[in-house]
């Protein structure tokens, strides 16, 4: 698969030599299992394509925010034990990262075997992309293989700095990632709709302002839309505003005008007498919000609204819930919006995170064309962002950078 012109692994030759392979296992873990295997199975047909062509690999993760420092509930044993049943094979797990048992276990490799390190956060020099660090991790391989798109955004040791040591090529996660954004960004098939969601605007307002230059019509949903209806005189009630973003919010509308493109907010929601999962509540017109009453989660006339307007749609962007998603008493709209996604004749992309979660709770994940696997990733590379995991790659001869235009 082409990564905007990015080496991928069918550009390597792996066999007989060691490939160090960022994954991107931050998966849950509960009483000592993985409670959620979907990044583990995520990554396997890139880890199997490299076994099957006679690589050893040395796989390095991150688990959680350990902070630089030994946190025995992050360690990543129950993380081996579930990708040796997911692989069919013995996965050898070592308690360091780039320490002597590291060394040892990844010179000791054959073709076919596997070697986990331990949790890559557990050093205090990953995340300040320390060059000794970086160094250390690629004295363990041969080649780089980055396939953990959900940290390419990051300029972490072993995403970034280790492929200035080692040939470094995308994985096959990670190549998908590159070609569906690039092709969200730069060629959308037409007309092209966002659905943007999620509690603040100041979380999104750089995509945002990406997007409405870009897309032939915009929907706002979820907390940030309260912003949106108070900058244009709306009285919401005891909802979430983020007063100094009015200003930014009428720029967005005003661009909206500007381009004679749609730009949809709520026309209803559901209100609670207090933010609880247990609050009494009501659908009421956004005009009509109580006093003292919040909006939780867009009303079905929204949702019906949405429905209509996407329908002629040839490329979708969604990313963020349309409500307070965390609680299942508020989570039907967000429900609701994957099924209207997935039932278009689109070309669906959605954004990682909630929305993500939202597709598989709602049973449509297959319905969808892509998942992206890196919520915040996904965000900077819709914003324009260069991704310091991506721009590490070697560029494929004569091939552009795989950066966003």
């Amino acid at each position: 698969m082409a990564a905007a012109g990015k080496l991928t692994i069918d550009d390597l030759d792996v066999a007989g030599r060691r490939v160090l392979v960022r994954v991107d296992f931050n998966v849950p873990l509960e009483d000592g299992r993985v409670a959620d295997d979907t990044r583990i199975r995520a990554s396997l047909p890139t880890l199997r394509a490299l076994l099957d062509r006679g690589a050893a690999l040395v796989l390095v993760t991150h688990l959680g925010r350990p902070k630089g420092r030994v946190v025995e509930e992050l360690r990543l044993d129950p993380v081996a034990r579930r990708l040796a049943e997911l692989l069919g094979r013995e996965v050898r797990k070592v308690d360091d990262v780039t320490g002597p048992q590291a060394r040892a276990a990844a010179a000791a490799l054959e073709p076919g075997q596997v070697l986990l390190l331990e949790n890559v956060r557990f050093d205090p020099r990953e995340e300040k992309n320390d060059p000794d660090f970086a160094r250390e991790l690629a004295g363990l391989a041969d080649l780089f293989v980055n396939d953990a798109f959900g940290t390419a955004h990051r300029a972490h040791a072993s995403t970034e700095g280790v492929a200035r040591f080692l040939p470094a090529a995308a994985g096959l996660l990670m190549a998908a990632e590159i070609a569906a954004l690039s092709r969200l960004v730069n060629n959308p098939e037409r007309p092209f709709w966002a659905l943007v969601g999620g509690g603040k605007v100041a979380d999104k307002l750089r995509v945002l302002e990406r997007l409405v230059d870009r897309c032939d019509g915009l929907i706002i949903g979820g907390g940030m839309a309260n912003t949106f209806l108070t900058a244009q005189g709306i009285d919401v009630g005891a909802s979430r505003v983020e007063p100094d973003l009015f200003d930014a919010a009428r720029a967005v509308m005003g661009r909206a005008g500007e381009r004679g493109i749609p730009l949809l907010l709520p026309v209803d929601v559901v209100a609670a007498d207090r933010f609880a999962e247990d609050a009494q509540t009501r659908v009421v017109p956004v005009e009509a919000i109580p006093a003292g009453w919040m909006a939780l989660v867009v009303g079905p006339a929204s949702l019906d609204a949405v429905d209509e307007a996407v329908r002629p749609a040839r490329t979708v962007f969604w990313n963020g819930p349309f409500g307070v998603f965390e609680w299942p008493a508020f989570a039907e709209g967000t429900r609701r919006l994957a099924q209207v996604v997935a039932e278009l004749d689109a070309w669906t992309v959605v954004g990682g995170g909630d929305s993500a979660a939202a597709v598989h709770q709602a049973g449509v994940a297959d319905r969808i064309d892509h998942i992206s696997t890196g919520g915040g990733a996904s965000l900077e590379f819709v914003e324009g962002r260069p991704l310091p995991g991506v721009e590490a790659l070697a560029d494929t001869a004569g091939g552009a950078a795989a950066r966003p235009g």
